[in-house]
């Protein structure tokens, strides 16, 4: 039995896509109402119907972990900053300083990837554009990582034409911004103590803090050490899990795009649990944003709740970066 005093967890829906993109003007509006509901209350939703393949994703994981594994001497030639491509080694990141709270560096490893294509304006070439770097350790990471990346792109567009219909704003109200975004893609190795050591007292895999950008795509693995969501009702309770979903939330440029009628969901990952310390896992985290140079203004009432100052992404975007690299 439910203990009416305990708190409520999170509103977090899962929303199958495909009566969505059948077309159905009474499913795609029935959807719409769940996906504004959803990004009121916690910023998070799940989606399955997405058409991912999930081979694709185990395929993935595995050949990061044969990179993870390898001595630290073998990784550090791919060493690269916050924001960067390739290796973010232990203590490179604390997310949590976006927010102002201070903690250790958070608990992980990760390849990053970003845009594959350079840009024609040369400053923003020279702020925005490298070369991805993949380890040749594990050479087949990069076919899997430049499918899984199209396949998000995809799914990226599909959600943000969602996204505005639910605002009752043109289909392309978002999508207008993404000709050629700067993306980003993580994947996160969340490793046991004995990789990384005791956490230290106020030390997560990753610090609370929300995603700066426009929409996250993040494919997890269920663990106890795993993601937690905070909400005004309930705290931090745990994220719901299922796998073939993928757990969806908006950053903070959405958030100032739509008002503040959605949230930029405020969220963290717990350290290894002291009964399983041996715990491990792997996440694979896309990061939509908007084309360089875009101006993000606020959807005045009645769709938004308060207008921020129009700002740049990509000035907001680079100033986000720096606060949450350490040294």
């Amino acid at each position: 039995m439910t203990d009416p005093k305990a708190p409520a967890g999170p509103r977090i829906p899962t929303i199958d896509l495909r009566p969505w993109l059948s077309g159905d003007s009474d499913a795609r509006a029935a959807t719409a109402r769940t996906v504004d509901d959803a990004l009121r209350t916690a910023g998070f939703l799940l989606v399955t119907g997405h058409g991912v393949d999930p081979a694709l994703r185990a395929r993935i994981r595995a050949a990061a972990r044969a990179f993870f594994t390898l001595p630290a001497a073998a990784k550090q030639p791919y060493a690269a900053r916050v924001g960067g491509r390739g290796w973010l080694g232990p203590g490179a990141e604390a997310n949590a300083y976006a927010e102002g709270t201070e903690t250790p560096p958070d608990l992980k490893e990760s390849l990053t990837f970003a845009t594959h294509e350079p840009f024609e304006d040369p400053e923003v070439n020279a702020e925005w554009y490298a070369p991805n770097v993949w380890p040749a350790e594990v050479p087949e990471l990069r076919e899997l990582c430049e499918e899984y990346l199209a396949r998000m792109g995809e799914l990226e567009n599909r959600l943000l034409v969602l996204l505005g219909e639910a605002l009752g704003l043109a289909p392309d109200f978002f999508t207008r911004h993404m000709e050629h975004p700067t993306y980003g893609f993580n994947i996160n190795w969340y490793p046991g103590t004995e990789v990384l050591g005791e956490p230290e007292p106020g030390q997560f895999r990753i610090g609370p803090h929300t995603d700066f950008g426009t929409v996250t795509i993040l494919d997890r693995q269920a663990g106890r050490g795993g993601l937690q969501v905070h909400t005004d009702e309930g705290g931090w309770q745990d994220a719901p899990f299922e796998p073939a979903a993928f757990t969806i939330n908006i950053g903070d440029l959405m958030a100032r795009w739509t008002g503040d009628r959605w949230r930029s969901g405020r969220h963290r990952v717990l350290p290894p649990p002291s009964d399983a310390p041996a715990e491990e896992l792997m996440s694979l985290v896309y990061f939509g944003e908007c084309t360089p140079g875009t101006l993000v203004e606020s959807v005045p009432a009645p769709v938004g709740r308060v207008v921020y100052e129009p700002v740049d992404s990509h000035v907001y975007l680079r100033e986000k970066l720096n606060s949450i690299t350490v040294g």
